[in-house]
């Protein structure tokens, strides 16, 4: 006699309430359960993690975690558009909106959260979102039509995103704070001033410590009146001031609710009813709502274990985070804010770089509690592994967040140093032991492979780089070929797709996406693709066919400034410059009143400018004699120079001279990162070219030639590559080396980092590059040579194209400059407002 199956109905059909579905069928719970799921939405679950991209081209597909066929195919009764609006305990059924009547044995709330609305006055105007669902997106984005300007009610997680939308609708995007700093929750105030700095950079006005009294307006908004009677004008606002359970149901049938809202739950989850559960943001376990998909997920894996008799307990979650906010890398992790007594910080800050990292050890100095990473969140999953797994710190704990130093390697970096119970993916519970035994075991060599086995990197995608990591190792010590590919889109390295556009001759994005690609592409192979194409056809890179590949700086060939203003770098070959040049420049800075800068590359830094300035003033500097200095560009910046032996008693070669021929022979070369030069007349090193990717010091036979050095936050001395070589062979050299660095580097690679991961070091690049071991030598010369003749400076052919020059506006609908710019005077030239020097 066949044993009648037991009724679950899951109340929400959100992420969690999906990730419920899927962890229980995935336990085999189909044979025992019959599942009733009861959606308020009139789609399937979708991926609101990742709500943001819907901007990009309006489909929510993409979003979609499930299909509804996957729902039929799994036998599981599925009632989109239909909210549970009633629940008997005491006969254990529940009612729909439509009327229908379910009885359940075990009933389980996945209701989520909704968006919480403060009590403002005025807050029912039309023009006034909130940030939640893709139909709060779709009536933004509708509304957005007629709004030039655009204000973000809260400053945390998702009010950032919401900010980010903004700008995909092309609207000016504010955002006000209760509180005293960005992100209040996950970073410290320093950590918050560099987001803060990134943001205003990136034109995102920033207002703290502001508390909105009431919104003003006829029918729409139109302004926000702050407390201090300040006003911040507005065409839309939309809040997003966190988060409240959606508990009203609950709290209708009696069962125990928070005091400040949230479905109370035990370690199991159960609610004050034993046959009733609560999982996700409606679930208070501990005073504690969790606002992030991990915790959901893993409470949903514990409910669906435990109905098939596990004894499972969910405990307090660990809440670190890493995402990406309008193209900043922000993370916390651990005790992020250093509470443990006795606790000691070790900070790294550069300011010029924005950059801002932080981490908490013990008072021992053994172990890593917690920190904050801003600006460059590329270590966040050592870190937080080596946080959780209490892994021994290495003797200088600095080394962490300032990288090894001196050659030597970080003792136990590595993701294959982590123990094998080591949580790599926290959304989906999946450890490092069992990702390994996953690719062993079924052969995998792709990252989607892992990924669709496991479930690992499939929720907040966070853990997505370790996992190309340890794929990469695994597959390493199995003795196998190793490929890495450009993302997701792409299943090819950089350095194939390269060979793939030289050999068919492509010269789009779109063409090499169609024939040797998938989707639509991505922040990462966008722009990457776009330096391979100048790498390689040196064409003009705002041309229609590159539009939207580049970052913003490549977009308007300029560097883009905090307060959202621009800075114009004329090229001044080998720091040489003329009185007449001078006198322009000093010109063009009085006329546009731009603050005036010598630069460490020996060149004139004019800063202030706005984006319909650019053409007129790059107009003026071309007429002069100047070109672009591509300071915007991931390409040759600066050759510098002594004066040499014109003029120094020590120069034993003319450096200027060869400064400048160096320069203007490799003026705008596209390439993997930025290259940097030098050229010093004597071996007291005045130009400092061993700190350069490839520097020259002159020498009573001729010239050195050093390779691969850099500054920075890592820097490193370049490697003497050859000694006593004549100007000819010097830049034969240089023409080689650079050409294969561009065909072989990975995307963002300096020359240093490049040099460091190659197999056989300086020898076999001076094997290479000399001997011509690969028999390409002759080959690269001519790629040098066609990027020499086919140089066209980027400002000329804006001024010179009517098309191009309409780009250069601050809004798509008006020529108009950009009204909220303020700038204040200091030492007799202007600045930003709000940023200046504290001493």
């Amino acid at each position: 006699m066949e044993t009648l199956k037991k009724k679950i109905v899951v109340i929400g059909n959100g992420m969690v309430g999906y990730k419920f579905c899927e962890k229980l069928l995935s336990k085999k719970g189909s044979e025992n359960f019959d599942i009733y799921v009861f959606g308020e939405e009139n789609r399937p679950a979708y991926d609101r993690v990742h709500l943001s991209e819907y901007f990009s081209d309006g489909n929510a597909d993409k979003l979609t975690m499930a299909p509804f066929e996957w729902y039929l195919q799994n036998n599981i009764h599925i009632h989109l558009g239909d909210p549970v609006v009633h629940v008997n305990r005491q006969e254990k059924t529940i009612t729909s909106l439509k009327g229908i009547t379910q009885s359940y044995d075990k009933l389980v709330f996945a209701t989520g959260s909704a968006a919480f609305v403060p009590p403002i006055k005025g807050v029912e105007k039309e023009g006034i979102f909130v940030y939640r669902t893709i139909e709060d997106l779709d009536m933004m984005m509708d509304y957005s039509k007629k709004c030039k300007k655009g204000v973000v009610i809260g400053g945390g997680l998702l009010g950032l995103e919401a900010a980010k939308a903004l700008l995909d609708m092309n609207i000016e995007p504010h955002v006000v704070e209760f509180a005293p700093r960005l992100m209040p929750r996950q970073l410290d105030e320093d950590g918050g001033a560099v987001l803060k700095a990134k943001m205003e950079a990136l034109n995102v006005g920033i207002h703290l410590n502001k508390s909105t009294a009431y919104f003003d307006g006829e029918e729409a908004v139109t302004s926000l009146v702050f407390n201090d009677d300040t006003v911040l004008l507005t065409d839309m606002v939309v809040i997003s001031a966190g988060i409240k359970p959606r508990d009203e149901l609950a709290a209708k049938i009696g069962l125990e609710i928070g005091p400040r809202g949230g479905i109370k739950v035990n370690n199991q989850l159960a609610t004050s009813d034993k046959d009733i559960f609560a999982i996700g943001e409606c679930a208070l376990h501990e005073g504690m709502i969790y606002g992030l998909v991990a915790p959901g997920y893993e409470m949903a894996d514990i409910v669906a274990s435990n109905l098939l008799n596990a004894e499972k307990e969910f405990t307090a979650f660990d809440m670190s985070t890493k995402l990406k906010l309008i193209g900043v890398d922000v993370a916390s992790f651990g005790d992020c804010f250093g509470t443990t007594p006795d606790s000691k910080t070790i900070v790294l800050q550069d300011k010029n770089k924005g950059i801002y990292k932080r981490i908490n050890i013990t008072a021992d100095g053994k172990h890593l509690l917690g920190g904050i990473l801003v600006g460059d969140a590329e270590s966040y999953n050592m870190l937080l592994q080596t946080s959780k797994n209490n892994i021994v710190l290495p003797p200088n704990p600095e080394d962490l967040i300032l990288g090894a130093r001196g050659g030597s390697e970080a003792g136990g970096s590595g993701v294959m140093s982590l123990p094998d119970e080591a949580l790599i993916c926290s959304c989906e519970n999946v450890t490092k032991g069992q990702l390994c035994e996953a690719i062993v075991t079924n052969d995998f060599t792709e990252v989607g492979q892992v990924m669709k086995c496991t479930k690992a990197g499939t929720g907040c995608g966070g853990c997505k780089p370790m996992l190309v990591d340890l794929l990469k190792e695994t597959m390493k010590s199995q003795g196998k070929l190793v490929k890495t590919e450009l993302c997701e889109h792409y299943h090819y390295s950089r350095q194939e797709l390269l060979d793939l556009i030289k050999f068919h001759k492509i010269k789009t994005f779109d063409a090499l996406l169609s024939q040797f690609g998938h989707g639509s592409g991505c922040e990462v192979c966008k722009p990457a693709v776009a330096s391979m194409l100048a790498s390689t056809w040196n064409e003009m890179v705002l041309k229609p066919a590159h539009a939207g590949l580049q970052d913003t700086n490549d977009r308007f060939l300029a560097n883009i400034q905090r307060g959202g203003t621009y800075s114009v770098v004329p090229r001044i070959p080998g720091g040489e410059i003329t009185a007449d040049k001078l006198i322009v420049i000093g010109e063009v800075a009085k006329k546009y009143n731009l603050y005036c800068k010598i630069t460490g590359g020996q060149r004139i830094d004019l800063f202030g400018a706005q984006v319909h300035e650019l053409p007129e003033i790059w107009e003026i500097l071309i007429n002069a004699g100047f070109e672009s200095g591509h300071a915007y560009a991931k390409s040759l910046r600066t050759v510098k120079s002594c004066v040499g032996s014109t003029w120094c008693r020590f120069g034993v070669q003319d450096s200027v001279a060869f400064a400048i021929q160096v320069e203007e022979r490799y003026r705008g070369l596209r390439s993997p990162h930025k290259l940097k030069s030098a050229v010093s007349g004597c071996t007291r090193e005045c130009a400092e070219a061993q700190s350069k990717d490839f520097g020259i010091i002159a020498t009573e036979k001729g010239w050195n030639l050093y390779l691969c050095g850099n500054g920075g936050v890592k820097p490193q001395h370049a490697v003497l590559f050859a000694s006593d070589i004549d100007t000819e062979t010097c830049l034969k050299y240089i023409d080689r080396f650079l050409m294969f660095y561009i065909r072989t580097a990975d995307p963002l690679s300096r020359t240093a980092t490049w040099l460091n991961k190659m197999e056989g070091g300086i020898e076999y690049l001076k094997d290479v590059i000399i001997n011509d071991c690969l028999g390409i030598g002759e080959e690269l010369e001519r790629e040098m040579a066609f990027m020499i003749e086919t140089y066209k400076c980027e400002w000329k052919e804006v001024v010179e194209n009517p098309e191009l020059r309409k780009r250069f506006t601050h809004f798509v609908n008006t020529p108009a400059p950009d009204p909220v710019l303020e700038f204040k005077e200091e030492r007799g030239q202007k600045f930003p407002n709000g940023w200046g020097t504290k001493i």
